[in-house]
């Protein structure tokens, strides 16, 4: 986005403008060189601060001239928690979800579950549930947000044989040098 000085308009890239009567076509802000555009007043609009995630915070913008501020305020911190938790709990029903056939066939059929698959759906309600509290001892938006991009969800034995697998893969078609 750019500022006109002499205007005090914005305009935006890809839009036709006018200025001083002179109608301007939308790829005029692509195709000009910094001193043409600097000819016409015209000042690359630039933000002062960067904004925060609008999960955890409204975030608004206010326009000076060339520069953009960001004012980032929290947002309720009991309602972030009870969203996070939510999501904690959706996330670790959906990751669950698709083993949940092993558990019925197992009491239907008085079988048992692979130790290895209950060992990692125990490992999944246990994320969750020390995700949940971490959440609840938050003190601020900032403490939940952290705890938010910190999960870390167990890898199922499918997928830990796989990657077993494929580095074992890598290591077979790794030259040998002396």
């Amino acid at each position: 986005m750019f500022y006109c000085t002499t205007t005090q308009q914005y305009i935006q890239e890809g839009t036709a403008f006018e200025i001083n009567g002179v109608q301007y076509p939308q790829n005029w802000l692509n195709l000009s060189t910094p001193e043409q555009k600097a000819e016409l007043g015209l000042e690359e609009v630039i933000a002062t601060n960067q904004p925060q995630n609008q999960t955890y915070y409204w975030v608004s913008e206010t326009l000076s001239g060339a520069t953009l501020t960001y004012t980032n305020t929290p947002k309720d911190l009991t309602s972030v928690k009870s969203n996070a938790i939510s999501q904690v709990n959706s996330t670790a029903y959906s990751i669950l979800l698709p083993t949940d056939w092993m558990v019925v066939k197992a009491v239907e059929t008085s079988t048992t579950v692979a130790p290895s698959w209950n060992s990692w759906r125990q490992s999944i309600r246990t994320t969750a549930t020390a995700t949940v509290s971490s959440i609840e001892g938050a003190v601020d938006v900032d403490a939940v947000a952290t705890v938010m991009g910190s999960i870390a969800w167990p890898k199922d034995p499918d997928q830990v044989l796989a990657e077993q697998a494929q580095a074992v893969e890598e290591v077979a078609q790794t030259p040998i040098t002396e």
